[in-house]
């Protein structure tokens, strides 16, 4: 009976929508599918079956569900299969502004799957049997799931059959917590997804120091959004599924370097509790405190899967790698910084669920801090600084809610950290950062405000290439790195002696000399000693998502490239000696390397340049 009621609701699904155009995103793979275009041709001599039915028995977020399916006469290589959730599709998903064709017979199939895989994946001689099975691992997203059976590629879905239902024992459960340091250096929060609303259950945490686990008891702030919330497609369309509800907690006044034990529950109305995972941090250092401190910086990670899904235009083909070498180093990292362009949901809403799974391990048990990139952020007809539609309609909504930076408005997400020796100033590049902006006055009192007896490593991060880059689009457009940027912030940098300048955006690895105005203004490359010279440009944006190009240029200030993927991390040892490493992601081994040893009074006075602060010859 469950099969012919899914079977005759799909009957329905009456989606001949050829009047839309299909606008395909390099970046996401769903975007291939025509999801618009699908026609429904159920055909009883096909048959899919899923199996187990039920998933997360042990409390599990993630599961393997085996699919297997049958397909006796025209079995082609361009068969799939498509993850669809919720099981039965819906009309409310249908917003008025998707342009379709036909609104007689509801409920449309309006959604895209959340992954997929050709049917030939698992089976080399499917094409020629008819028969085949895949693996899908599936994790927790709040709803059940079906396996759609399809020919004619993606760019013409046929649908010629669906599976059973599949769903997780408790669906609703919390799960995916991630860390972030707070308003002030002594507080983290934490943030987590669930399915239950306020007026189901109330969120909360239980922690404690490792000697009283329970001792607090925190209640959670909860947010949301709506289809309506997003700016256009396909975050408005066929990308939409609903993100659940997002809580957040905050811990306040903990001790430095204290470790403490935290419980997500939330509790129903009858008084009992539903548990999410148990979760130990280690609070952050009081600034300034002479610690060894390890922080882990990189951008455009981007989600991978583990299943094969997606497999043939997957554009981040090292995000688990990245993800892998981290959880594998994690005892030997403190703090991670992802700089923009975090999981190229690009509007496919059901993809920030599977990233935050994918990095559930790392940012459980370290402050996992965000930046805006363009595939947040960027959308027409609204501020962002650039008028393009990276983000899918998503308008920066999924970062600004998914996680919880110390930002005074999130719309405008630039912030300082403090962690210990590090002084950290966040830039949105996806907002106007040239003189005489809210910005540009921000990056300036963020650079002012450090006190450089107490936190001498000063830090300036941003997604775009706010500074140099050999990325050949940059060198086409004769600026290396983004237009206007350099003249509108190296004054500020220079002026304030800012150490080390990180960037994504540019899907390689590039280190720069000390450099202002295109100069080197030291020659040395693995050891920079004594008084400041210039800040030193990095480029860490290939973290996961294909590979960007150098230009064939030789530019004088680039010292170092690897056209590979990997990441970043910083050691401050103590208030003299900082290590800086790039390492694959392939091997978690470095890759380049070099030290900063410099002492309070070589940051006093002038630099190299003679940049000298104001005097007075009055005694």
């Amino acid at each position: 009976m469950e099969r012919k009621g899914i079977c005759f609701l799909l009957l329905l699904l009456v989606v001949h929508i050829k009047a839309l155009k299909h606008n395909i995103d390099i970046h996401q793979p769903l975007s291939k599918i025509a999801i618009h275009r699908t026609a429904i041709l159920l055909d009883s001599s096909v048959s899919i079956d899923a199996t187990p039915v039920l998933l997360g028995l042990e409390g599990k977020h993630a599961d393997y569900v085996t699919v297997t399916f049958k397909r006796p006469i025209g079995a082609a290589i361009t068969d799939w299969i498509g993850v669809f959730s919720p099981a039965s599709f819906n009309a409310s998903v249908c917003v008025e502004d998707l342009p379709v064709t036909n609104r007689d017979f509801p409920p449309l199939l309006c959604t895209a799957p959340i992954k997929y895989q050709y049917a030939n994946y698992s089976s080399q001689n499917y094409a020629s049997s008819g028969e085949g099975f895949l693996k899908f691992r599936l994790i927790n997203q709040r709803a059940d799931f079906a396996f759609g059976y399809f020919s004619g590629d993606l760019y013409n879905p046929v649908l010629l059959a669906v599976s059973n239902t599949v769903t997780f024992a408790d669906p609703k459960r919390p799960a995916y917590p991630r860390l972030a340091i707070g308003n002030v250096w002594n507080e983290v929060s934490i943030t987590w997804t669930s399915g239950y609303s306020l007026r189901e259950a109330t969120p909360l945490v239980i922690w404690g120091t490792e000697e009283k686990k329970d001792a607090y008891a925190s209640g959670a702030g909860t947010l949301s959004f709506t289809q309506k919330d997003m700016c256009g497609p396909p975050a408005r369309t066929v990308g939409w599924r609903d993100p659940g509800y997002i809580h957040t907690v905050s811990l306040k006044e903990l001790w430095p370097n204290t470790r403490y034990h935290y419980k997500v529950a939330h509790r129903l109305q009858n008084g009992s509790f539903i548990w999410g995972r148990d979760g130990f941090f280690k609070a952050p250092p009081f600034p300034g405190e002479d610690s060894l401190q390890r922080v882990v910086i990189f951008g455009d990670m981007g989600k991978g899967e583990q299943d094969g899904s997606n497999e043939y235009n997957n554009f981040q083909p090292a995000a688990l790698n990245t993800t892998y070498r981290l959880k594998e180093d994690l005892e030997n990292i403190d703090l991670v910084l992802h700089i923009g362009d975090i999981c190229y949901a690009n509007g496919y809403i059901s993809q920030w669920d599977q990233f935050t799974e994918q990095i559930e391990d790392i940012a459980s048990q370290v402050p996992y801090m965000i930046a805006s990139g363009n595939h947040e952020r960027d959308w027409p007809t609204t501020d962002s600084f650039y008028k393009n539609t990276d983000s899918g309609g998503e308008c920066g909504v999924l970062a600004e809610t998914m996680f919880n930076m110390p930002t005074k408005n999130k719309a405008k997400f630039w912030y300082g950290l403090d962690y210990g020796m590090f002084h950290f100033c966040f830039a949105d590049s996806e907002h106007d950062w040239r003189e005489g902006t809210e910005q540009h006055k921000f990056i300036e009192n963020c650079l002012a405000s450090v006190d450089r007896q107490r936190q001498p490593w000063l830090i300036f991060v941003a997604h775009r290439v706010l500074g140099y880059s050999s990325d050949k689009y940059y060198a086409m457009e004769g600026t290396f790195g983004e237009p206007l940027s350099r003249e509108s912030l190296q004054k500020l940098w220079q002026k304030y002696k800012v150490d080390l300048a990180l960037f994504g955006h540019v899907h390689n690895y590039e280190r720069t000399c000390p450099v202002y105005e295109n100069i080197c203004v030291s020659q040395e490359r693995e050891h920079y000693s004594g008084t400041f010279n210039a800040t030193i440009h990095l480029v860490v944006g290939g973290a996961g998502a294909s590979l960007s190009e150098y230009t064939p240029i030789q530019t004088d200030w680039s010292i170092f490239k690897d056209y590979d993927h990997g990441f970043s991390k910083l050691t401050a040892f103590n208030h003299s000696t900082l290590l800086f490493e790039y390492k694959r992601s392939s091997d978690g081994k470095v890759y380049d390397n070099f030290w900063i040893s410099r002492e309070y009074k070589d940051v006093l006075g002038c630099d190299v340049l003679k940049n000298c602060p104001s005097t007075t010859l009055a005694s």
